[in-house]
């Protein structure tokens, strides 16, 4: 009798595990449960302070934010306070919305015709989550945070695994190159695996998802053209 009701336990808890699946975060999708990157107060209160600074320059209330980039005020709000880090997704979109370069919000950078980055000087812009034991998220490097008026986004990318499938959609243009592990990437229908030394160029307007394809995290060179401004 104890074991019968054991394995009815033990099948309760599949089923619901079946019932609420992780919910994947691709590197371009809505991460708002994101913890900003671990840096001192100063540069995690910089990104807020850059999006509420432009959104008010230009005479715009977070209304008319909302209504231009599908983000809810509540969540505008937490960006422009540094609560939360906007993932490079809603980065684009806020972007447009302002009329501004993406890279302006990661760093404004300094009018200069080359900058280094070194591999012990990158920072991460944001991390997997709250709680260490979180099995979602991504986490991502700039690669040319102090270049100012940048054409180009490069990243260092980590996707976590998981399970769960979502699509992210926006405007620009993505190049991957994969550096470590094996990389699931599919636009519209087409679906393909890449390992390391693979590399993919998509137009990112067209609904696009990027995992890890195995049971352990992959990392990637992405490089972002979003033709903002």
């Amino acid at each position: 009798m104890k074991k019968e009701e054991k394995r009815v336990k033990t099948a309760g808890k599949a089923s619901s595990a079946k019932r609420k699946p992780a919910r994947h975060e691709d590197f371009l999708t809505d991460t708002s449960r994101l913890a900003p990157a671990e840096a001192g107060e100063k540069e995690r209160g910089a990104l807020g302070e850059r999006i509420r600074t432009a959104r008010e320059t230009r005479g715009l209330t977070l209304e008319d934010i909302s209504s231009r980039t599908g983000i809810d005020v509540p969540t505008l709000k937490r960006f422009e306070s540094s609560e939360i880090a906007p993932p490079l997704g809603q980065l684009i979109r806020l972007g447009k919305a302002l009329d501004m370069k993406m890279g302006y919000f990661i760093s404004p950078g300094v009018d200069k015709p080359m900058t280094v980055v070194h591999k012990d000087k990158r920072r991460a812009v944001a991390r997997y989550g709250q709680k260490k034991q979180e099995k979602y998220g991504y986490s991502y490097e700039s690669l040319a945070p102090e270049k100012a008026n940048r054409m180009m986004e490069p990243f260092i990318v980590t996707l976590l695994p998981t399970d769960a499938e979502e699509f992210s959609t926006h405007d620009g243009q993505e190049f991957l190159f994969v550096l470590e592990g094996e990389m699931k990437v599919q636009v519209g229908d087409q679906v393909e695996f890449l390992r390391p030394g693979d590399a993919v160029y998509y137009d990112s307007n067209q609904p696009h998802l990027v995992k890890s394809a195995t049971r352990t995290k992959a990392t990637i060179l992405a490089v972002l053209y979003t033709s903002s401004k």
